[in-house]
C-alpha cells in the first residue's frame, strides 16, 4: 500500500486513511516527508518567506474545506 504523509493538525484524515489500509507517516518536518507516494497538508505554512522545497516526487494535496472522506478520494486519485 502507498506510504501517505500526513500534518500533524489532520489527525482525522490519518485515521481515515489508516482504516483504508494506508502506511501512514506524521508529518513534523520536511524529512518526514522522504518516500511518501503523497502528503496532505493544511496549507497554513505554506511558502513562507517565499522558500519552496521540494522534497517529495509525489502530489501535495492542500486539505483547506475539505472533509477526511474527500481528502482520502483525492489520494486514491493521485496515487493510482
Amino acid at each position: 500500500m502507498a506510504k501517505i504523509g500526513v500534518e500533524q493538525s489532520l489527525s482525522n484524515v490519518s485515521q481515515v486513511l489508516r482504516e483504508k489500509g494506508y502506511d501512514v507517516v506524521e508529518l513534523k518536518n520536511e524529512q518526514d516527508a522522504k518516500g511518501c507516494d503523497c502528503c496532505v497538508v493544511t496549507g497554513g505554512d505554506e511558502n513562507v518567506m517565499g522558500i519552496q522545497n521540494v522534497v517529495i516526487q509525489g502530489s501535495v494535496i492542500d486539505a483547506r474545506g475539505m472533509s477526511a472522506d474527500e481528502v482520502c478520494k483525492e489520494v486514491e486519485s493521485r496515487i493510482q
